[in-house]
């Protein structure tokens, strides 16, 4: 089963996601219905809100809230992408140039801050304050994840405890969230299976983090959609990289380090060959499908049920993947 197969599990309830998405980003400003037009025809492979919907339905759910949930995940997401690019000076996402790239700083910024404030009016009208407390603290959470790689960045000492914590709040936390909101909505008590359904998008979301990391040095910047070595142009101390300067040689250590201090692509051939022969990338391939397994193993005694075998089906996916 490809990502294509995942997607038609649940293809009526995805095509219901992307007209509320479409629907709610309308706006009496131009340029917010502008800059919206733009982000829903860049695509992007919508796996938040994919995760909620399957943990919904494999939960049991019958009712259509989980349509608002999976397009508050989505907003809350992409207000991420649009604020992210902007700190990291990025000009190129899922293939096309960025929106600051294309209208600047300001209007990134504006309209990330208009995509939270929507996702807050959906979130209060789902009155249902479970719902309404892991959205907050999810929100809480994935900002201090920001902070905590702001702090990293050009940081060669960075551990790989620390790193592997900026991962949970930046990345994992909203898959967490995603798996966690829609299990809420089948749940017949608090515990039927929530806890486990929020294990398995917390654990999926640190193995794709580190699948991303792995190929930012070995990926093809046509599939990615985004130029290959971003991450070490930017100067951020990824998993591969803290591992190679932690059991390589002092000369590729020092290599290592340089480039985290210094930023950009100067010695990028020689790194990438550096980092994939001090066992870097595999390194961080293993740790994925270790994270993967966890996720497998936390939701292996839900219910059988198409939305089940889809959940598997998109973790081996996710790992295996090349873009």
């Amino acid at each position: 089963m490809d990502f294509k197969a995942i997607y038609a599990v649940v293809d009526d309830d995805f095509e219901a996601v992307n007209q509320f998405i479409s629907h709610h980003l309308d706006s009496n400003v131009p340029l917010i219905r502008e800059v919206g037009d733009y982000i829903i025809q860049s695509g992007g492979k919508r796996l938040r809100p994919l995760i909620a919907v399957l943990c919904a339905r494999a939960s049991g759910y019958q009712g259509s809230r989980h349509v608002d949930v999976a397009a508050i995940i989505e907003f809350l997401h992409t207000a991420t992408l649009l604020h992210d690019d902007v700190v990291d000076e990025s000009n190129l996402r899922r293939g096309r140039p960025t929106v600051n790239a294309v209208w600047g700083n300001a209007a990134s910024v504006l309209v990330g801050d208009f995509l939270i404030s929507r996702a807050l009016q959906l979130m209060v009208a789902l009155r249902h304050p479970r719902l309404l407390d892991i959205f907050s603290q999810s929100t809480n959470t994935i900002s201090e994840g920001e902070v905590l790689q702001l702090i990293n960045v050009r940081d060669p000492n960075t551990s790989e405890d620390n790193y592997m914590r900026v991962i949970h709040h930046k990345t994992a936390k909203m898959f967490e969230s995603a798996a966690e909101t829609g299990a809420v909505l089948g749940a017949n008590d608090v515990s039927d299976h929530v806890d486990a359904f929020a294990t398995y998008g917390r654990h999926l979301g640190i193995a794709f983090q580190l699948i991303d990391d792995v190929l930012d040095y070995q990926g093809d910047a046509s599939e990615l959609g985004k130029n290959v070595g971003d991450d070490l142009a930017e100067g951020k101390p990824t998993l591969p990289l803290i591992h190679t300067i932690a059991n390589g040689s002092a000369e590729q250590a020092t290599l290592i380090k340089d480039a985290i201090r210094s930023g950009g692509l100067e010695h990028l051939e020689r790194i990438v060959e550096t980092v994939r022969a001090s066992g870097g990338l595999q390194y961080t391939v293993d740790k994925a499908a270790e994270q993967t397994r966890i996720a497998l193993d936390a939701i292996a005694q839900v219910p059988a049920s198409p939305y089940k075998d889809a959940l598997f089906r998109l973790a081996e996916e996710s790992l295996k993947r090349t873009y």
